[in-house]
């Protein structure tokens, strides 16, 4: 299959939930500290990125779609880095200030490309500040062709059953990438999109492939969703659909270095295909390409439009 450079650019699409700043700490590990157990990380180098919904609006763009991103930060340092680096993105954001929380925040030190440590600050918004994240979601819906709603479990999408319902009643398409074990909240969305451990957190355990497809159909009914993908790591990936067929695409021999944001990319090609001309399986083909691009970059990362195209010319 092929895709063009401009095969998104038409597409605008209204991404909210709970953004992060990812902050990374590189460096080198040549002993062991004499107070405890533990490395030494002597540091070198330090990045910031914008992760979690705002990974999300990044992926977007660097698919060459237009995105309005709409979350919450706090008044903070945090906050205004992410909006700076939204900016340099092109990113058209809307960031409601919560004065009572601090900005979430995801600090990882890394040695030598391998990751010792994450330490994360967390604060969820308050219910005032997720009111106004919901009004503005209804003045914003209407302009969008596809919404993507980025669950990281960190409170920003405490309205997600309204926002299903408002996007519904507007056709406009719902894309989730879902967290926790209570998937009754997504019920009427598009597309829900879990890993293969999410998935398992909810439906169990399975024993066989036949028992792994009955349970994922049946999670697709009864959440009412048109589609579930579900990703599974050395398996690739299975798409479930509402007429009762079933999608693989197996997973390529890659070189990982950090899976960290796949999950990011892989929701945002899906939404873009979902409201583009793509079969079932084409879709998949291109989950798997952006997926294969990401997980061979450290850190929070996104796949071109151009490295898309040069992945399915392989």
């Amino acid at each position: 299959m092929q895709i063009k450079p401009n095969q998104f650019s038409s597409i605008n699409a209204l991404v909210v939930g709970d953004v992060m700043l990812d902050r990374y700490w590189f460096g080198r590990v040549d002993r062991i500290s004499p107070e405890a157990p533990v490395p030494v990380l002597a540091v070198s180098n330090e990045e910031v990125r914008a992760g979690g919904a705002a990974n999300v609006a990044h992926n977007l763009l660097s698919l060459g779609a237009q995105c309005h991103l709409l979350s919450v930060v706090g008044d903070d340092e945090a906050g205004r880095e992410i909006q700076r680096i939204l900016e340099s993105y092109g990113a058209q954001s809307s960031l409601i200030i919560d004065k009572s929380i601090k900005t979430i925040v995801k600090l990882r030190m890394v040695a030598q490309n391998q990751q010792l440590l994450r330490a994360d600050f967390d604060e969820q918004p308050s219910e005032e500040v997720l009111a106004q994240c919901l009004d503005g979601f209804q003045e914003a819906v209407g302009s969008a062709d596809v919404v993507v709603l980025s669950d990281y479990g960190k409170g920003g999408l405490k309205h997600v059953g309204k926002m299903i319902e408002v996007a519904n009643a507007n056709n406009v398409p719902v894309i989730i990438d879902p967290k926790g074990d209570d998937y009754s909240r997504y019920r009427g969305a598009t597309l829900i999109t879990p890993n293969m451990k999410e998935f398992e957190t909810v439906a169990g355990i399975s024993a066989s492939e036949d028992e792994f497809i009955s349970k994922a159909h049946a999670m697709r009914a009864e959440l009412e969703l048109d589609y579930l993908l579900v990703t599974r790591s050395e398996k690739g990936m299975s798409l479930f659909c509402a007429n009762g067929e079933q999608f693989n695409s197996p997973a390529t021999a890659l070189e990982v270095y950090d899976v960290s944001g796949a999950g990011d990319t892989v929701i945002s090609l899906m939404a873009l295909a979902t409201v583009s001309d793509f079969g079932e399986q084409e879709k998949l083909t291109l989950a798997n390409a952006v997926a294969g691009i990401v997980v061979g970059k450290l850190g929070t990362a996104v796949a071109t439009i151009d490295e898309v195209i040069s992945k399915l010319a392989e």
